[in-house]
């Protein structure tokens, strides 16, 4: 059997470097390597993209939507882990538990765009509500997140990790203060909702992992539920998932009630949980943004395209 020959376009970014790792001994695929001194050069990144079976793109939005331009080869496939393409027509969404049908399209399609870190824990809440016709797409959704430094790209973590470095890096940073953050679009149009979230990222000092929450005032919802009503629905809509896995109600009370954002660092699942009272609803997505928030969520729809198990070279 052939092998798949695999570019990775920005190979030397946080994202890249991780799908290379991922890929360490795998004996399906081919891995087609840039020049270091060639990184830049469009004629040879166009000859390597047309010469592979399946080119990752991780660079930012203009070179990724560059790259596509480069293609002139009919058969080579694209997953795209920058914000560029991911509400584009013709684009699969690369989360394939939201439905059997995001899937499908995953598994068949030649353009399949990653999602964002921040995104895909406001997706893997908010859309199986809106779906279900639980949360009005109307509903003023308000989310918030925290994250390892790491989700910054290299330039914050050098910031961070710098032997002298600013007093503020110790504590948790809110940013994205102009409600302009560019996962917003991507939240709104998944999910069906009819304006985008109030967002509130929050950077923290260490390196690697997310939490993501949406509040819900119980009597929005074009149902009531209490908080074990609404455990059980996600319980049954990511019922039999790999990746995705809804926590049992009442796990927060193992670690005194808290979440930490870090405890999920390397791992290329997600988990959810349910908490709150009747009235007020708290549901919180936990994961490593550059597991399931990146490149982890990379290499899953890899295999999906390839038709071997989701999970082949991942940790879960």
């Amino acid at each position: 059997m052939s092998k798949i020959k695999i570019f990775i376009d920005g190979s030397e970014g946080t994202t890249g470097l991780r799908i290379n790792e991922r890929f360490q001994g795998r004996d399906d695929i081919e891995l087609l390597t840039i020049d270091p001194e060639l990184r830049k050069d469009t004629e040879e990144r166009k000859r390597l993209i047309n010469a592979s079976d399946i080119t990752f793109l991780c660079l930012p939005d203009a070179a990724a939507r560059e790259a596509v331009s480069l293609i002139e080869n009919d058969n080579v496939r694209i997953i795209d882990a920058s914000t560029a393409h991911r509400t584009e027509s013709g684009w699969a969404y690369g989360f394939p538990e939201l439905s059997p049908e995001f899937r499908e399209a995953i598994k068949n399609g030649k353009r399949v765009a990653v999602p964002g870190c921040y995104a895909s824990g406001v997706v893997s809440l908010v859309y199986p509500l809106v779906k279900a016709g639980i949360l009005p797409a109307d509903y003023p959704v308000t989310t918030f997140g925290i994250s390892g430094y790491s989700g910054g790209g290299k330039k914050m973590i050098a910031e961070y990790e710098a032997e002298e470095r600013i007093a503020e890096l110790d504590s948790p940073r809110e940013y994205a203060l102009s409600q302009q953050h560019k996962h917003l679009k991507e939240m709104k149009h998944i999910t069906g909702l009819a304006r985008e979230p109030l967002f509130s990222p929050i950077v923290c000092d260490y390196y690697s992992g997310m939490l993501v929450s949406l509040p819900l005032c119980g009597d929005l919802l074009s149902k009531n539920m209490t908080p074990e009503e609404l455990h059980a629905f996600y319980t049954e809509y990511y019922a039999g998932e790999k990746f995705v896995k809804v926590a049992p109600f009442g796990a927060e009370a193992e670690t005194r009630n808290f979440l930490g954002a870090n405890v999920r660092s390397g791992w290329d699942g997600m988990e959810i949980f349910v908490t709150g009272c009747e009235g007020r609803l708290l549901v919180s997505s936990r994961f490593d943004n550059l597991g399931k928030g990146a490149s982890g969520a990379a290499v899953q729809c890899l295999n999906i395209m390839l038709g071997c198990a989701e999970d082949t070279g991942l940790c879960l």
